[in-house]
């Protein structure tokens, strides 16, 4: 599983790059645009072929899951805690049937005790990250846990194997993508490495 996290800031080229990324199949992209409002969220997702929407998992302004047809919706980790104790009342109102609800991690632990039951779990950083310098990679090793994992941080074509050993069931990349001069060949690459 190969998860494209969008750049903070936009980037020169960013849909032409992205569409070319979800006609080689990227399945999973999530849209994690924090300086952007509703209406700049809306923007984005009209310049993306609509075809495509349905691949697209947002991080912000969950209410877009009701207007557009998009894959589900994230939960960043202060957000989770904020309403995930009481999932019945945050769910109201938000057209999620059929729709994956993911979540982010940074310890294993927490982790491993979430009751909710989230699609997937986003752990990080597992390697040094690529678009947050000083964010170092801790290693988490989560074979022992009995859940979908996907890890991120560090993430490239050439070290998938290590997030395999260490019992994750895909990666979350941004910069390894991102910051490439060639993010279709690299995208390629990961898409082979798990054959998808």
């Amino acid at each position: 599983m190969i998860i494209v996290i969008a750049p903070e800031n936009d980037v020169p080229n960013e849909i032409e790059i992205l569409n070319s990324l979800f006609e080689a199949g990227l399945a999973y992209y999530h849209l994690r645009k924090p300086n952007k409002d509703y209406k700049a969220h809306c923007d984005y997702l009209n310049t993306i072929d609509q075809q495509y929407h349905n691949r697209i998992v947002v991080h912000y302004h969950h209410e877009l899951i009701n207007a557009f047809n998009l894959k589900g919706i994230h939960f960043q980790e202060q957000k989770r805690m904020d309403h995930i104790d009481n999932p019945g009342q945050y769910f109201k109102g938000l057209n999620m049937f059929g729709k994956t609800i993911s979540s982010s991690f940074h310890e294993p632990k927490v982790l491993a005790d979430c009751e909710f039951e989230f699609d997937y779990h986003l752990l990080s950083p597992v390697l040094s990250s690529i678009s947050q310098i000083g964010y170092t990679g801790r290693g988490f090793d989560v074979n022992a846990i009995d859940k979908t994992i996907i890890g991120m941080g560090g993430v490239i074509a050439d070290n998938l194997s290590t997030f395999d050993i260490l019992g994750f069931k895909g990666v979350g990349v941004l910069g390894g993508i991102w910051k490439s001069e060639t993010p279709l060949t690299v995208f390629k690459k990961m898409k082979a490495h798990y054959n998808l």
